[in-house]
């Protein structure tokens, strides 16, 4: 019987990894404050504990899979009196770097090893392991955990010191944000000259002008189904961090500024629990909006 697998926040990234782990036999002990979840992954071959205490009392290894690095800091605070001696924290949250290295620094007086493990794709590529792993972390403790890291992903990259997988995570969202953006605008200008989005995807990923968001996002986006692999919401939290660490590093980010002007707009229209790639109602809004629009 393998060791119990501690995992701590079950929403779409997070009961995707349950599913990995449990397909890769592992014995996922899981909890989500949100009671919703559960009911939605009845399917996942997973143990639900009732309460945080026991995923931390029960595993020497716990997955954390939470909104953001505030959400983090509540969890850790409250395990404080059960985390221990040797303990492993893998914390695949997209969250702020320097949250994430005082979380290492506490995690450390403890006794206890944290790694985070930001997850680079959807969460249907990371139920598959095509997602990436960007991880930040002590050498000795990623390379104790190297299997289970494996096991997650196919992909993973140890990028440095705590701090370095959230960072170039940040890197890796904006990039991939903006390729949306490009794509829903390519296909917005494409459909006002008459092509449907069928005859755009299919020539395009032919030309130069292809990218990996075309295979993952564009049919989504050409049949208008934004039934989430990835929240709107959340890629607009994550524009927003982005814009705090570009100030504070003294960068302008005028593309990621526009970015995020468009996805203020997408959620005011109520997107902000559909797909990601709902990008192209904020755009589609704009283009009715132009003057020189017929």
């Amino acid at each position: 019987m393998p060791e119990p697998l501690g995992l701590i926040g079950v929403g779409l990234l997070g009961g995707a990894l349950a599913a990995r782990l449990a397909e890769r036999g592992h014995d996922v002990l899981a909890f989500d404050a949100n009671a919703n979840q559960r009911a939605q992954l009845r399917v996942v071959e997973m143990r639900w504990a009732p309460s945080a205490s026991d995923v931390w009392q029960t595993c020497d290894c716990v997955l954390l899979s939470l909104p953001h690095s505030d959400v983090v800091a509540e969890v850790l605070d409250d395990a404080r009196r059960w985390i221990r001696e040797g303990q492993v924290v893998i914390d695949t949250t997209t969250g702020r770097p320097s949250a994430m290295s005082e979380f290492a620094r506490q995690l450390a007086r403890q006794g206890a090893a944290y790694i985070e493990a930001s997850v680079a794709g959807s969460s249907e590529q990371a139920r598959r392991g095509k997602a990436a792993l960007l991880i930040g972390g002590e050498t000795r403790a990623v390379e104790r955990q190297t299997p289970l890291l494996k096991d997650l992903a196919d992909l993973h990259w140890h990028l440095g010191e705590v701090g370095a997988g959230s960072r170039f995570k940040l890197v890796h969202n904006l990039v991939l944000g903006l390729h949306r953006l490009v794509l829903a605008e390519g296909l917005v200008f494409a459909e006002a000259f008459g092509f449907s989005s069928a005859t755009t995807l299919e020539v395009l990923q032919q030309t130069p002008a292809a990218s990996r968001v075309m295979e993952t996002k564009g049919e989504k986006m050409a049949q208008r189904d934004f039934t989430p692999q990835a929240r709107l919401r959340q890629h607009h939290k994550d524009v927003r961090l982005i814009q705090e660490e570009a100030a504070a590093l003294g960068l302008s980010l005028p593309l990621t500024h526009l970015h995020e002007q468009l996805l203020t707009l997408a959620e005011s229209q109520g997107w902000g629990e559909l797909d990601n790639s709902a990008i192209l109602g904020a755009l589609e809004v704009i283009a009715r909006r132009s003057p020189d629009s017929t």
